[in-house]
């Protein structure tokens, strides 16, 4: 009896599962991988297909035995007959010899399944080997990723739901069919172009008034009329590969310089003072710095926050920068180790000469990042600024200690003096 007692709730708890409404199931499914999703058929007659209404598929050919085992497999999603709802799909075809025989049919067949979010990712290849993708015409679609796919020349593109628009690795036939992308997606907020190529070289233009964050890297020159921009990151490499009009821009720059060429220098400098955000990398900072020596040190009077990744071999120009931020309350820095250098023994225990004016007068928020082994100089360093920080609030460290150091770091920490009263460590 007992046993006929377990059976018998065990098989009530399947009974209900299996009488839930499909659309409830298919969100269940949801919750996991498409291949285990897959595998629920075997549970019974009515779970037999109720994976192939899934709305969110993540599809990988390397999972598959063969390429055409995986068109197979997928062919059954995109059946034309169905009404299905495809809400998110992820397509990843790692090999390039696959790319070009991608079924270009299972793009025309979301774009009319209420598609929300699409990812398709190929090896990349010659532009001429990988099929040209027309994603121009959605009405549902909200977030656009695509990495080393070929866009097809674009006549008319609507894309009235469309917030995030990331393209990596991407070649297009000419500048106007990306224009054409931007500007036929009228809620567009963020978009991404990296490492994209044309055939012809020409300036990209930008516009829209929705844009708020744009990536982009060297390879294309952009003309931004964005109003509403407050996020630019951009990959400078020989010249500067961007030009912002019709708007302040009193944002966050997120910058990466990977020239010491004067005139470069000078072009970003223009920018720099008038933003109230920065981001910059160590090579950054340095090439700015090695400018500077020529000259007196820019000053970034509107920044007032500032995350900056420095070498620790470069930390005795942190006080520089700091003075060139008068009115900065708040610091991210992160401390990171050059690989290349061959004297790892003898790192640097900087002393700072003197106080900047923003930890006298504005700086409330300080964290501090470091991800390898130990630092001797970490001390020090994390002593100057409580010691001189008079109105800091906030002092965040992220770093890595061994549980031993960590505990004597800690002690340490705590008899430290601290010029403001208010100042909480975490």
């Amino acid at each position: 009896m007992v046993g006929r007692k377990k059976k018998t709730k065990i098989c009530g708890k399947e009974d209900r599962i299996s009488q839930l409404p499909e659309p409830l199931i298919s969100e269940i499914l949801c919750q996991l991988s498409t291949k285990d999703a897959v595998r629920t058929s075997v549970l019974s007659t009515r779970w037999r297909s109720l994976w192939q209404w899934v709305p969110e598929l993540d599809l990988d050919s390397d999972t598959f035995s063969n390429f055409d085992a995986f068109v197979s497999f997928a062919d059954r999603f995109f059946d034309s007959n169905k009404e299905s709802w495809i809400r998110k799909l992820r397509i990843n075809i790692p090999n390039s010899s696959h790319s070009k025989s991608f079924p270009i049919r299972w793009i025309d067949a979301v774009s009319t399944r209420r598609i929300q979010h699409l990812d398709v990712h190929f090896a990349f290849c010659r532009p001429e080997e990988s099929p040209s993708l027309n994603i121009y015409v959605c009405q549902t679609l909200v977030q656009l990723q695509l990495r080393g796919v070929a866009l097809a020349s674009a006549e008319f593109v609507s894309l009235p739901s469309l917030k995030i628009m990331h393209l990596e690795y991407i070649s297009y036939p000419n500048e106007s069919t990306l224009e054409k992308l931007i500007s036929g997606s009228p809620v567009l907020e963020e978009l991404t172009i990296r490492a994209c190529f044309s055939d012809k070289k020409k300036v990209l233009q930008v516009r829209s008034h929705t844009l708020k964050r744009i990536h982009i890297n060297e390879f294309t020159q952009f003309v931004i009329d964005a109003p509403l921009l407050q996020c630019l990151k951009a990959e400078v490499i020989l010249i500067k590969n961007f030009q912002i009009i019709n708007s302040a821009f009193p944002g966050r720059l997120d910058i990466d310089i990977g020239s010491n060429s004067e005139s470069l220098i000078c072009d970003i400098l223009t920018d720099i003072p008038r933003v109230r955000d920065l981001v910059i990398s160590r090579r950054t900072w340095k090439q700015i710095f090695a400018y500077s020596k020529s000259g007196p040190v820019p000053q970034f009077r509107n920044l007032s926050h500032l995350n900056a990744t420095f070498y620790i071999y470069d930390l005795e120009t942190l006080q520089t920068l700091l003075e060139s931020c008068p009115k900065l309350e708040s610091l991210v820095l992160e401390l990171v180790k050059d690989r290349f250098m061959r004297h790892n023994n003898l790192e640097p225990n900087v002393i700072f000469s003197t106080v900047p004016q923003c930890l006298v007068s504005s700086l409330k928020f300080v964290e501090l990042k470091r991800f390898f082994s130990g630092y001797e100089g970490e001390m020090e360093l994390v002593r100057y600024f409580l010691k001189n920080s008079s109105i800091l609030e906030k002092f965040r460290l992220d770093t890595f200690y061994t549980k031993k150091a960590k505990c004597a770091f800690l002690q340490e920490l705590l008899t430290m003096p601290r010029c403001s009263s208010a100042c909480e460590i975490h």
